[in-house]
């Protein structure tokens, strides 16, 4: 079969800078005509990004792009589109590895790849570089990026621990660079968070491969989206936990809001979706790492939509509906997952039940509902 004539894209994405790197050596190494662009940010503070192209002899060019409004992702995101270009048209590359700085998350580059792709270039895969036995210690740290130099904006105020919880769950293949401090509880703690990803060992023919392997950027996207994310299954392994609570009555905010600390505490990662009492046609998303909580709509639940807005709705979205579809309450439900070493499954169940409506409270209604103390307005409509 003859081969796509267009550049193909990799992106390699990940906190771990040291297995990043070995990833993208890796790659330069074994495939043939392979270059690596990768745009450090470190110095976006002073006004400039530098942009550094090398293949597997060494260093080709060292060049500096300037700030865009600011931001450093922006600046990133001008420059990289115009070298790929560049390189597809000398026809001399056949793949460019695309080594994203520490905390720039792959989802929003794989978008603006995907988007000027077309004749000359393709995204083919986004790997993301791990170091097992440095996953917890980066899911539970919860410094802002600007305490550890990190941050990609002066206004990034994303933690270390959700950051790499989006760059760990948005990558279809993860790139494994074990090292001796690596254990079991470590491997099972990576297979619990992302159970459908692919998981290569960097110094394996199969990394090659998974370059080439190939790149939906609208099913990434679904994937992450709360309303349609295929969230974990239960699980526990090597004193790793996964613990799956769902239930249809919705939560009282008050309790809710108070148990948020606790809550989000209780475990290295959770996330999923969920519905106030006071908020009944609001799908609302969880996601927390590090002890951090990020509480956020994410639209309507569907049932609340008129028959006729149905058709608006994308295709993924209804069928993630009516595969959790219930008589009363359609497809409005909490649905809310916890990965951790040591989870106290039934401190967290216990507690969680206790936010939910009581008998009598369920049974006022929805109209009643709505005149609960709206405990999450701060959160959800910040003036």
């Amino acid at each position: 079969m003859e081969r796509d004539s267009r550049l193909s894209v990799v992106l390699v994405a990940g906190l771990h800078a040291e297995a990043r790197k070995e990833v993208v050596d890796r790659l330069l190494r074994t495939v043939p005509d392979s270059v690596a662009l990768h745009h450090d940010l470190t110095g976006a503070g002073d006004g400039t990004v530098r942009r550094l192209v090398r293949d597997g002899s060494g260093l080709l060019s060292d060049g500096e792009t300037p700030l865009v409004n600011d931001c450093a992702c922006c600046a990133l995101r001008e420059d990289l589109v115009p070298e790929l270009e560049r390189l597809a048209a000398s026809g001399l590359t056949r793949l460019a590895v695309v080594e994203l700085w520490d905390s720039v998350e792959p989802k929003g580059m794989a978008e603006v790849v995907a988007a000027h792709a077309g004749d000359d270039l393709v995204l083919t895969n986004v790997i993301t570089a791990v170091d097992p036995a440095l996953v917890l210690p980066y899911l539970a740290n919860g410094d802002d990026l600007a305490e550890a130099g990190l941050e990609a904006a002066p206004t990034d105020q994303r933690t270390v621990g959700d950051t790499w919880a989006r760059q760990l769950e948005y990558a279809p293949v993860l790139a494994l660079v074990d090292s001796a401090e690596a254990d079991d509880e470590d491997r099972a703690l990576l297979a619990q968070l992302h159970p459908t990803a692919r998981r290569v060992t960097a110094d394996s023919g199969a990394l090659a491969e998974a370059a080439f392997a190939g790149f939906d950027v609208d099913a990434a996207a679904a994937a992450q989206h709360p309303a349609c994310a295929l969230l974990p299954q239960e699980a526990d392994e090597a004193g790793v936990t996964t613990f799956v609570w769902r239930r249809r009555r919705p939560f009282h905010p008050g309790r809710l809001y108070e148990a948020l600390e606790d809550l989000c505490c209780a475990a290295a990662r959770s996330r999923g979706r969920f519905w106030l009492a006071d908020r009944p046609d609001t799908l609302l998303a969880w996601d927390a790492a590090g002890g951090a909580l990020c509480v956020e709509s994410a639209g309507p639940w569907l049932a609340s939509l008129p028959d006729a807005a149905w058709e608006m709705v994308p295709p993924v979205r209804q069928a993630a509906a009516s595969m959790d579809w219930d008589p009363e309450h359609g497809d409005c439900c909490q649905h809310l997952v916890f990965t951790s070493p040591g989870l106290d499954r039934e401190g967290i169940e216990q507690l969680l039940e206790s936010c939910l409506l009581t008998d009598a409270e369920y049974a006022a209604g929805r109209e009643a509902w709505k005149h609960l103390p709206a405990a999450f307005d701060a959160l959800l409509d910040p003036v």
